[in-house]
């Protein structure tokens, strides 16, 4: 049940945005197993004076084409499962968008069940035949 928030600068095409999504959600069913159907995304555009970020901080040298993906996630994982979602991630947008590797950032925060509620002002319960993703 993540929910992802995709923020760039305004300027990236319609295809291009989408293709970013699907990469993002397919790089999350292939490492966090979450389930095909199991999408939310948020797409925010920025002007560039609207979207401040060191363009050198901790990487070589971040492009108008910076990515954020600051993901809500409501079931953790270990170290080798987030590394292994981040290196499938930037490598596919590299491969996909010819994007450089300096311009993918990933934050990811985990929560508990009972911190969402996907409708009606229900509390979300996990069925108990049903796994967190």
């Amino acid at each position: 049940m993540p929910l992802t928030r995709i923020v760039v600068q305004a300027g990236r095409t319609e295809s291009e945005l989408k293709i970013i999504s699907d990469t993002l959600h397919q790089t999350l069913v292939d490492t966090f197993h979450v389930p095909p159907d199991d999408c939310f995304q948020l797409i925010d555009e920025y002007p560039s004076d609207r979207l401040v970020v060191n363009q050198h901080y901790l990487t070589g040298e971040r492009s108008s084409k910076y990515t954020l993906f600051s993901i809500t996630a409501g079931k953790p994982r270990d170290q080798a499962t987030k590394a292994r979602f981040y290196q499938m991630l930037c490598d596919r947008l590299v491969e996909r968008m010819n994007m450089s590797p300096d311009d993918v950032m990933v934050v990811i925060q985990f929560t508990n069940p009972d911190d969402w509620s996907f409708s009606g002002g229900k509390l979300f319960r996990l069925p108990s035949d049903t796994e967190l993703s």
